[in-house]
């Protein structure tokens, strides 16, 4: 069986867009699968269980994702090694890096559980959290912290294969998934009553399937890449190149999400209503947003494995084609969700004061939607080809440090519907830094891992810890 039939994919040679496209779309489909499960558990709250269910559920999933942030960093830097090794043909360090990774994830996957349980009272006391909210909300909170052990390890899996150019199996995990979440979610929360607790333990439930499922799968189709989680092979070396490249992703990822507590505390500051159809307008804005990120993870993975092989011309072409994809894809949602907002809104809540702060958070952030698109993509880009310092900056300055205070100052100033414009003012910025930095060239400047002598490292030994 060849590697294409196995579903990896060399990206080294062939058709750039092809490439491209034929590895976004499976991420496509199960990013779409993920939000589509996560919009059926704020459906079902907000159609069976209520408003104050609705805002619970949305409170936590910033919180969750900035738990998880620092194992998706992991995860990011694992494709990046990954993909560049597998570009150069070093199987042999492609073994090596997955036994880091994994060691590295049952190290410290107890105390990272450990520390999200016990920090959700203090965070949803910074969040100021609505006292008809509160309860479903700690409830959510300390359900899905206790069980991030599936989320974490579920991206570790797609990480590997993403360095590999598989991007179908991680669509079936995904979609292993989503079927079961929705089946739980209809038999906890419509049949059993359990509101909040049901959403909660499906979530948990179908995510540690799919985690599991994942190991099970890879290592029957890829032997030459077996999983052994308790294997406590570790190469100091390849943690320390992968976390180079994943940390800076994690601790961007982890502020961002901090950022995105710090708003939702300002909106919580308006009422219950308002945190529903904020929440509401942010599953849209994601679910619209799905695929500029297959894309972007997509040229993350392409640009590494040229990287790897030396073909820096050939990763540049792959930059251009996925950014103009970017774009027209950022063009077209405007025109749709501006005006539709309202309507689409209106399927997940009948509350009037719902339905007016969701389409205020829509069309304060849609007009700049482009900017955003090609920020989020070149920073991507130029993380695979190791380089990960800079979009870790630019995104602190302008998704925290800018964006969060326009926030503020536009909601005192202007009032509530006008606050998400403050969004606009930090992606204009991040998109001029990051197009200016790119076009620098400096980011080619870190090389390939494979020329760097990672390849002649000695063989792996079991950590000492």
């Amino acid at each position: 069986m060849t590697e294409t039939q196995r579903g990896l994919r060399n990206m080294t040679v062939g058709g750039v867009a092809g490439h491209i496209f034929a590895f976004a779309l499976p991420l496509l489909a199960g990013s779409f699968l993920q939000q589509l499960y996560n919009m059926v558990d704020s459906w079902v709250v907000g159609k069976y269980v209520g408003d104050s269910a609705l805002a619970a559920v949305g409170v936590g999933f910033p919180v969750i994702f900035m738990f998880t942030s620092l194992f998706i960093g992991l995860s990011n830097g694992g494709t990046v090694v990954i993909a560049q090794f597998y570009g150069a043909g070093h199987m042999d360090r492609v073994r090596d890096a997955v036994d880091t990774i994994y060691t590295s994830f049952i190290c410290a996957a107890i105390p990272v559980t450990a520390l999200a349980v016990a920090a959700v009272k203090p965070i949803l006391w910074l969040l100021r959290v609505d006292q008809s909210a509160y309860h479903d909300a700690w409830v959510y909170l300390m359900v899905v912290c206790a069980g991030l052990i599936g989320t974490i390890g579920y991206n570790l899996n797609a990480g590997i294969l993403g360095g590999l150019g598989n991007s179908r199996s991680t669509l079936l995990f995904l979609a292993t998934a989503a079927v079961l979440n929705i089946f739980l979610d209809l038999a906890l929360v419509l049949w059993a009553g359990l509101g909040v607790l049901g959403v909660a333990l499906g979530t948990i439930i179908s995510q540690a399937f799919s985690w599991l499922f994942g190991l099970f799968y890879i290592n029957r189709r890829y032997p030459e890449i077996t999983i052994r989680p308790f294997s406590r092979r570790f190469d100091r070396q390849l943690f320390g190149q992968i976390m180079g490249i994943g940390l800076p992703a994690g601790i961007q990822m982890s502020l961002v999400a901090v950022g995105s507590m710090v708003i939702m505390s300002k909106v919580n500051s308006y009422g219950e209503a308002y945190t529903a159809g904020y929440n509401v307008g942010y599953r849209l804005d994601q679910l619209a947003f799905l695929p500029v990120q297959s894309l972007s993870n997509a040229v993350t993975a392409f640009v590494g494995q040229n990287i790897g092989a030396q073909r820096v011309d050939r990763a540049r072409r792959g930059i251009r084609v996925t950014v103009a994809s970017a774009v027209i894809w950022s063009l077209a949602m405007t025109a749709l969700l501006i005006p539709c907002g309202p309507f689409l809104i209106s399927q997940f809540s009948t509350t009037s004061a719902v339905i007016d702060a969701g389409a205020a958070y829509l069309r304060g952030i849609m007009p700049f939607y482009g900017f955003f698109a090609v920020f989020f993509t070149l920073n991507n880009a130029m993380r695979g080809a190791g380089e990960s310092v800079f979009p870790m900056v630019n995104t602190v300055l302008s998704l925290i440090l800018l964006r969060v205070p326009s926030v503020y100052l536009i909601a005192n100033r202007f009032g509530p519907e006008y606050m998400y414009y403050g969004f606009g003012v930090g992606w204009a910025v991040g998109f001029a830094a990051t197009v200016l930095y790119y076009l620098s060239g400096r980011w080619k400047r870190r090389g390939s891992l494979a020329e760097t002598g990672a390849s002649a490292a000695p063989p792996l030994e079991k950590d000492p810890l």
